[in-house]
């Protein structure tokens, strides 16, 4: 009954701040509400298909050992190699290091996809997912293959796929679009999450890619709710956004862009963290509360425990979540789920563990409206002041999506 509520909740609070709130599309709405319950379903009860997911997995671990052969080679012992000295074994500490031993993995990642291009699989996968939300959704072609892409490529590369469309997006195309984007995130760093939360909760691979996907027909049915379509729709379809000379040339663009990512996020952890610390020292200041003091995580703990506790968490873990969901979308998914990861064992139980793992699972933080309205405003300079003006809408409207993937989780798991 609880996750019930919460759902209900979520949508009526995104139809509370439509633009539009005396023509609400409720027949396509529910549509995309259902298309994700019946996605869910499938996915989280059908054995064959988890056991699908579940394989998965093994997937992650090749990749972790692969990446693992650069870096020992390029870095030695730093790297993940063998350390040339003797670990204390009463020691609290341990020779692994984040930046060289978990982040390498998006390079390897990306230029994988960019060989899964130049191969035409992606395609073939981008295109079929296009078919499928065009037909039980209703969706212009163009937005179909943009929703569709965002399964697995980034904030910028999925509305490469249909750039030459992307001037002639109607406003509440382009806000479903970015919608889609907050509200999910990409192949390239799945992996990452994956390793960071490999001690938190079984198989995690499995559910953060089941919460992209079932995140899409959520994002859409809040874009919806927040700005309705109208009759007016986009045509399009797919275009090969890469031309390449051969598999290594591939592989080539997909190192570089995955070293552009790399870098990206080592810089903005290290400034995020330092930001953060900067303000709880500041917090720290004023007077004790509740016989602690303050900081960042303890105040979005309050301000998102009713959220949290919407999705179907107890009310005594719902300020844990809470932080957790604010931390996500301050700074980053990647310091939530590292912050999720180092959380004392009884902290959290593992359904809330589970919830928050697809609550935390989405690009909607503050630091993505930045890569967002760069990387659109790029494709599309005519179109940048709408996309500014729909920025900070699109991180309110991906983080209810993901809140609404979360609950569809904890009833169903």
């Amino acid at each position: 009954m609880q996750g019930i509520i919460g759902i209900v909740t979520f949508l009526g609070f995104a139809w509370l701040i439509s633009e539009n709130r005396s023509k609400p599309e409720i027949k396509p709405v529910l549509s995309a509400i259902a298309l994700q319950v019946i996605l869910a379903f499938f996915l989280m009860r059908f054995d064959l298909i988890r056991h699908g997911f579940g394989s998965l997995s093994g997937v992650v671990e090749t990749l972790k050992a692969a990446t693992q052969e650069g870096t020992q080679f390029v870095f030695g012992y730093i790297g993940g190699g063998d350390v040339p000295f003797v670990i204390d074994p009463t020691s609290q500490k341990n020779t692994f290091i984040f930046a060289l031993q978990a982040l390498p993995m998006i390079m390897v990642v990306s230029a994988l996809s960019m060989l899964l291009f130049y191969w035409r699989i992606m395609p073939i996968i981008v295109k079929g997912a296009s078919w499928f939300l065009q037909r039980t959704l209703s969706i212009g072609g163009a937005l179909g293959v943009a929703a569709g892409a965002k399964v697995l490529l980034g904030n910028v590369d999925a509305p490469l796929l249909i750039r030459p469309y992307l001037k002639d997006f109607t406003r509440s195309e382009m806000f479903a679009m970015m919608t889609c984007g907050m509200a999910t995130t990409s192949a390239t760093v799945m992996a990452l999450y994956s390793f960071i939360l490999k001690d938190t909760i079984a198989n995690p691979i499995a559910h953060i890619l089941m919460c992209s996907i079932i995140s899409i027909p959520a994002a859409l049915a809040v874009a919806r709710l927040m700005i309705p379509h109208g009759s007016n729709q986009t045509d399009g379809h797919f275009v090969m956004p890469y031309r390449f000379t051969g598999w290594m040339d591939a592989v080539s663009k997909g190192t570089s862009d995955g070293l552009n990512i790399f870098l990206n996020v080592i810089a903005m952890l290290i400034v995020a963290l330092a930001l953060v610390y900067i303000a709880n020292t500041i917090l720290g200041l004023l007077p004790s509360f509740e016989g602690a003091p303050l900081s960042l995580q303890r105040i979005f703990g309050y301000l998102f425990a009713p959220v949290t506790w919407l999705m179907g968490i107890p009310w005594h873990e719902s300020a844990a979540a809470g932080a957790l969901l604010g931390t996500k979308t301050v700074i980053n998914e990647v310091v939530a789920f590292s912050d999720l990861a180092a959380l004392p064992k009884d902290t959290l139980s593992p359904r809330t563990s589970l919830i928050m793992t697809y609550a935390l699972c989405g690009f909607a933080n503050f630091s993505a409206l930045g890569i967002v309205i760069g990387g659109l405003g790029a494709m599309v300079p005519e179109r940048r002041d709408m996309i500014v003006n729909l920025s900070f809408k699109s991180l309110i409207s991906g983080t209810i999506a993901t809140c609404l993937s979360a609950t569809l989780a904890g009833l169903l798991l």
